[in-house]
């Protein structure tokens, strides 16, 4: 029987501090289905990643503590560093549940730092119903909302409902019942529902709630960091082909995702970040 090790990693870390911790399997032969949810309910982070070889790439699924997912950003930023550290710098083809994408890794004087590109990325206006309700959750109205960034469904692998709030403060103050959350998450197909403000165009403070996970927050998001930025693309918002997102810093791990857009509706985005080992 094969020993299954798991790997920790903190992806999107500010140097030694911060990013959002993932545990990484990469075994000769995928686990079953139930052994890897065991996995990720005993390892305990938002998710953890299993990946295992074929052909010229690697099969990979994601898991949270309660449920499977279908992409998760920080998780691939993890794999990458393992794959970096086992394998050396490269590229790395990712098979996913419904799609692929790929995965790269780059030894430098600070660290490990690892690149994804996302899958397709689509966007459309949030229904009046559920904005009400997403609004009621947190305790918010439509006076807390950002004209500028009308609330949407963006997807880059699984959908996540994007509020935009105009002050940085109501940002700050977040918080809601983790149970209620995960109904309502659960009842609209939601990966995560990722609040932001906008600091600058190409500077944007984010909180990413992921209920439907077990987890009450996330420090650091790449699929929705790449799900916002083709948002934003569809938008025609002057982010200049990059933009960057400050995460985790009201959880007390702060983290940083570069996003680069090209210029394409619908096409991939790649998202960046630095990677420290637990």
């Amino acid at each position: 029987m094969e020993t299954i090790t798991v790997q920790r990693f903190a992806a999107f870390s500010e140097g030694e501090e911060g990013g959002n911790p993932a545990g990484v399997v990469v075994a000769e032969h995928m686990p079953t289905a139930d052994d890897m949810q065991r996995i990720a309910r005993d390892v305990g982070y938002s998710e953890t990643v299993f990946a295992a070889p074929v052909g010229e790439g690697w099969r990979v699924r994601y898991f949270a503590p309660e449920v499977e997912v279908a992409f998760c950003g920080h998780a691939t930023i993890a794999l990458g560093a393992a794959l970096t550290r086992a394998h050396g710098d490269g590229r790395f083809p990712l098979m996913l549940n419904d799609g692929a994408i790929e995965v790269s890794g780059e030894t430098t004087d600070k660290g490990l730092s690892v690149a994804l590109k996302s899958p397709s990325t689509t966007s459309r206006p949030a229904k009046a119903e559920m904005l009400a309700s997403a609004l009621a959750l947190f305790g918010m109205d439509h006076r807390d909302l950002d004209l500028a960034l009308p609330p949407a469904i963006a997807n880059a692998g699984n959908d996540h409902l994007i509020l935009g709030l105009s002050e940085r403060g109501a940002l700050a103050a977040m918080e809601y019942d983790l149970d209620d959350g995960a109904a309502f998450m659960k009842a609209h197909g939601l990966t995560t529902i990722n609040l932001v403000h906008a600091q600058t165009p190409q500077q944007f403070h984010s909180r990413n709630a992921f209920a439907i996970g077990g987890v009450l927050e996330d420090p650091a998001t790449g699929a929705a960091a790449a799900a916002l930025a083709g948002y934003l693309r569809d938008l025609s918002w002057p982010h200049l082909g990059q933009i960057e997102i400050l995460q985790g810093v009201d959880m007390g791990a702060p983290s940083r995702l570069l996003v680069e857009i090209p210029p394409e509706l619908g096409s991939p985005v790649y998202v960046s970040g630095d990677v420290r080992e637990l």
